[in-house]
């Protein structure tokens, strides 16, 4: 999916590289297959109102967007990357346990917040050290990132059943457990070293750090974020809206899968995908499709309508999300990867917190009309991704002859 750069011959990846890596994935989305569909069910349960889940979604999401870049810039500083992964699963573990204590408002933020910045940084060091593999040995990104996708799925469907069986309740004990994974694939995640590679002479020139102002760069990031930020209606009020129609905990969970699944899809293909779209056009067509699936998500479709619509999360997310790793790997030296990630964790978290506090008041006032606002905010996004790509040092609009196509 991500195309290697200056793979060395001499030296191959570790062994059980590859499967570490794709359990290393597994293991933080177990916990957000439950905690994305299901978290506001909890809240709904405690009788929390539409502008407290809200905030209870909102505020951790800033948070953590202040706290993992900080940590990622460290990572790229550690002898070994993954020794952020044990800190970040053990306390977010303590986080989950104390909300068995907190049922109220106030206890409940200040707990689920903690977690939002204790668990920050785990996925954005494990997709650093993934991608150090792609650069130093050629593997494909697309084969291990797919196997937390399935994990989600997984994690997304038997939380589905238990809610069926159990309701909200099930919630905690389910994220508990995701934690407690989290802990385990710390310890096996891969050991590759600092992100310099292994072998390069010790006296190369230190990075100056320039590649991650580049302006084109940071217009695509600001535009992916503004695009991904439009998912908040659905990621906050989509499971209770569905059950309130009458959908069972079992359907909640297959058209949350559905979603990730078509992304699970995406990651399959990839490969015949890079070969025949540029990274631009796969952004391209991620967000024109995001603005058609917030402009019909309002509509009542019925189960099988609904389970068409998350299929569109291939392009909303896959083709953004994977597009966007392809342009930070053209662009960053390979020595600021995992502070890379971190801005792009950052961007997004940013505008998806600011609009998940803003969704829940939206959604008080408009109702299902809310999606179409969501519809102008992808068209927003998309704009400034077109921004992005004339801002290009090699585009004619910027002086030189051709524009960029990785």
């Amino acid at each position: 999916m991500i195309p290697a750069q200056n793979a060395p011959t001499g030296e191959g990846p570790p062994p059980r590289f590859r499967l570490l890596s794709a359990l290393s994935y597994c293991a933080p989305l177990i916990v957000n297959g439950v905690v994305l569909p299901f978290f506001p069910v909890w809240l709904a349960v405690h009788k929390f109102t539409d502008h407290e889940i809200g905030v209870v979604l909102a505020v951790p999401m800033v948070v953590r967007v202040l706290v993992a870049p900080i940590v990622a810039m460290y990572a790229d500083r550690m002898k070994e990357r993954a020794d952020v992964l044990l800190w970040s699963g053990g306390l977010s573990l303590l986080t989950a346990v104390a909300l068995y204590w907190t049922t109220t408002f106030w206890p409940v933020l200040i707990v689920f917040t903690m977690q939002g910045a204790t668990f920050a940084p785990y996925v954005p060091v494990v997709e650093s050290i993934v991608i150090s593999g792609v650069r130093r040995w050629g593997l494909d990104y697309g084969s291990m990132r797919v196997w937390g996708s399935i994990a989600f799925i997984a994690s997304t469907l038997v939380g589905g059943e238990m809610i069926g069986h159990w309701g909200g309740s099930m919630v905690l004990p389910v994220m508990i457990f995701g934690f407690v994974a989290t802990m385990l694939m710390a310890i096996y995640c891969p050991r590759i070293g600092p992100t310099r590679r292994r072998g390069t002479p010790v006296d190369i020139p230190a990075a100056t750090g320039s590649s991650l102002r580049q302006p084109h760069l940071l217009v695509l990031l600001w535009g992916v974020a503004i695009q991904q930020s439009s998912h908040a209606v659905l990621y906050a009020f989509a499971s209770i809206y569905w059950h309130q129609l009458g959908f069972s905990g079992t359907e909640v969970g297959i058209l949350w899968s559905a979603g990730v699944a078509s992304e699970v899809m995406v990651f399959f293909v990839s490969k015949h995908l890079n070969r025949r779209f540029s990274a631009w056009t796969l952004i391209r067509i991620g967000c024109a499709v995001c603005i058609c699936r917030w402009i019909l998500f309002p509509m009542h479709w019925g189960f099988a309508g609904f389970f068409f619509l998350q299929c569109f999360h291939s392009c909303t997310y896959a083709f953004v999300h994977t597009g966007v790793q392809r342009r930070i790997v053209a662009t960053v030296q390979a020595t600021q990867e995992s502070s890379a990630q971190g801005a792009y964790f950052f961007y997004n978290g940013m505008f998806m917190g600011l609009m998940t506090l803003a969704s829940g008041y939206i959604y008080s006032w408009l109702g299902l009309a809310s999606y179409y606002v969501m519809a102008l905010v992808a068209a927003l996004g998309m704009a400034l991704v077109f921004t992005a790509y004339y801002l290009q040092p090699q585009s004619s609009f910027s002086g030189g002859k051709t524009r960029e196509a990785v």
